[in-house]
């Protein structure tokens, strides 16, 4: 079955409410969408929002290269052929995570589609389901509280708390989200590089009894041998997402001494489900928990997130809110949230509709 049209687009999506996190703020995402259409009507979806402050691309930088000859020269190709698309995708973008993803993702998309099942179910369901975090950014103590008490009522059960500006504070909240919902709540913190390692420290010992389940990216991308002055109890907790971009990356973090004890994949990061999966792999052999995370991103690519996940044996977390705080989407479908756990919709390829209709 060949390709037979390749579309390319941007929309600029606000966020419902803005949130701040230890080197930004953030009021709106942009999106890129791309459709790859086959001979029968068939539309594979891939959709992008890359972290310019993390990987060096952003959704611009994306857009133009989607909308390269070199895309447009996969017309006419035959879609049982996607992993090898997706190679040559690889060496003609390298370092392009954001472009990457979106041609990952429509390719499994358009091919799952075509065979009739889901892009899980083409590689495997390990996992059911799992509950995901919901983010609270950096904000007073007072609206911290009040946004976890929200979220405690709309179901969810784990919240991931942004901190890396004020430690003492951030203490603080952690101490005290735990002591007022004792039972009801799991806690995760992510510092984004806020910490040094003397706050990181000073943090680990003053919630040690706290039950925090890992603490995201304390350090500065280019400081984890530090990280192997803590004992590796204190390791195990720590989840490296900045410092993680790439299989080169995990296998650097996969030795005798890992500085973590968590890898945080992101499709925007590494570069789409293939990427993915060869970090995972790398993760289970290293005897590394998996954590997927997300950018701000579309129903679509955090639904192709989370059949990556459950199609491997060391997830262990998973923090796929992104979509959660959009005013509008590209796409419907994909997930249901239930009790605040994940779960697919089983449709072939990545189970999401285009709003508006292919």
């Amino acid at each position: 079955m060949n390709i037979t049209a390749i579309r390319v687009s941007l929309r600029h999506l606000a966020l419902t409410k803005p949130y701040t996190i230890a080197y930004n703020t953030f009021s709106d995402v942009e999106i890129v969408l791309l459709e790859i259409e086959l001979a029968n009507g068939i539309v594979g979806i891939g959709t992008a929002s890359p972290a310019e402050d993390v990987v060096g691309e952003n959704s611009r930088h994306t857009l133009g290269h989607l909308q390269s000859d070199f895309v447009q020269g996969f017309i006419g190709r035959d879609i049982r052929h996607f992993q090898q698309l997706i190679d040559e995708a690889g060496l003609h973008f390298p370092h392009l995570p954001g472009t990457l993803a979106a041609i990952d993702l429509a390719l499994h998309d358009a091919f799952c589609k075509w065979l009739g099942i889901s892009v899980a179910a083409f590689y495997g369901v390990k996992i059911q389901a799992l509950p995901t975090s919901v983010t609270i950014g950096i904000m007073s103590l007072e609206d911290t509280l009040n946004q976890a008490d929200a979220y405690l009522q709309q179901g969810f059960k784990v919240i991931k708390l942004k901190t890396g500006i004020d430690v003492k504070e951030d203490i603080e909240k952690v101490q005290l989200l735990t002591s007022r919902n004792k039972g009801q709540l799991k806690l995760r913190v992510d510092a984004n590089q806020g910490y040094s390692f003397q706050d990181l420290k000073q943090f680990i010992r003053a919630t040690s009894n706290t039950g925090i389940e890992l603490i995201e990216q304390p350090l500065k991308v280019g400081k984890e041998s530090e990280l192997l002055q803590l004992s590796e109890d204190e390791r195990r907790l720590l989840a490296a997402d900045e410092s993680l971009k790439d299989p080169e990356a995990a296998l650097q973090f996969t030795g005798r001494n890992k500085p973590f004890g968590i890898f945080n994949i992101k499709l925007m990061k590494c570069g789409g489900i293939r990427a993915a999966f060869e970090i995972a792999t790398i993760a289970r052999l290293g005897g590394i928990d998996l954590f997927w995370g997300c950018n701000d991103e579309s129903i679509h690519s955090i639904t192709a997130a989370l059949h990556a996940a459950y199609c491997c044996v060391n997830t262990k977390y998973i923090d796929l809110d992104g979509s959660f705080d959009l005013a509008e989407d590209l796409v419907t479908g994909g997930f249901k949230l239930q009790e605040g756990h994940l779960l697919i919709n089983q449709m072939p390829g990545l189970g999401t509709i285009k709003v508006g209709g292919l």
